[in-house]
């Protein structure tokens, strides 16, 4: 189940590709299956070594093509051990409403993507978030939970504020939603509430099968109640020096004309030390 919609979020064969707060892999694993060079990473040592096991299996399955890589590691979404410029494309999805220093990720995944690269962050998306709130505290007041809602102009104006560019937002997972509303009004834990077991059998069916009327209906709900806000942005190139310095830095008319004539003084006066110059040269040669 993705999140993330990649005929909105172009990803090429050969790309490098960070996926952030991973968790079980899945936006990972279709980046591994479209040939791009993965790195998972996450907090959560048991994920990392789940994730890297079912790297082994694709890659044993034949299910990523030739010169795709992938890896999975443990990691510091505030520190990530990269260098600068290191990813053509960072996904982040369903991370940061969890994270108190959002502000401090964002400038992280900056750092590492590179200039032209792109982005995509999914968070919960704010009405159907604020009614898991309103129905359940266990809901969000558990360690590692969810510390804030989002807002969609709100995480836009964040992602703006640490240099990216914005182009393109949507809602995800319109079905979703009710399953949550449910899960919260009947216990966070408690699976066994006979609504709740039968719509996650309801979606289980739909991920497996992909019917074209949960597709259809997915598609009319995700604008209304989309569980998830996804936004798509690029992180520009570096401005190119201003037509004005490099006027700025040639030599002025009267400076050229100057140059000009004191050009054969000069050349008269350097001629007395080409032999002086060779013999520099010939003992620096000697010296190395």
């Amino acid at each position: 189940m993705l999140t993330v919609d990649f005929s909105r979020f172009p990803l090429a064969p050969g790309d490098r590709v960070l996926d952030l707060g991973c968790g079980a892999g899945r936006h990972a694993f279709e980046c591994y299956r479209r040939g791009a060079q993965v790195v998972a990473l996450d907090q959560n040592g048991d994920e990392i070594r789940e994730v890297a096991k079912w790297f082994a299996a694709m890659k044993e399955a034949g299910e990523a093509p030739a010169g795709a890589s992938a890896t999975a590691m443990e990691g510091d979404a505030l520190a990530l051990p990269f260098p600068d410029d290191s990813f053509d494309v960072v996904i982040i999805s369903e991370v940061m409403e969890h994270i108190p220093d959002d502000k401090g990720v964002l400038a992280e995944m900056v750092r590492v993507l590179k200039p032209g690269g792109r982005i995509a962050v999914t968070v919960p998306r704010y009405g159907p978030e604020k009614i898991c709130w309103a129905l359940s505290d266990a809901y969000h007041e558990v360690e590692g939970g969810h510390i804030r809602i989002y807002r969609g102009d709100e995480l836009l104006g964040k992602m703006r504020e640490a240099g990216l560019e914005p182009y393109g937002t949507h809602h995800a997972h319109g079905l979703h939603s009710p399953y949550w509303w449910l899960k919260c009004a009947f216990g966070v834990d408690n699976d066994k509430a006979l609504p709740v077991k039968a719509y996650h059998k309801l979606l289980v069916w739909d991920i497996m099968k992909k019917p074209l009327a949960t597709r259809l209906a997915e598609q009319a709900l995700n604008p209304v109640i989309g569980k998830s806000f996804v936004a798509y942005a690029t992180k520009p190139h570096l401005p190119e020096e201003p037509a004005a310095a490099t006027e700025a830095s040639a030599p002025a008319p009267e400076a050229k004309k100057a140059a000009r004539s004191a050009k054969p003084a000069k050349a008269a006066a350097a001629k007395p030390a080409k032999t002086s110059a060779t013999s520099a040269k010939s003992a620096a040669g000697a010296a190395k």
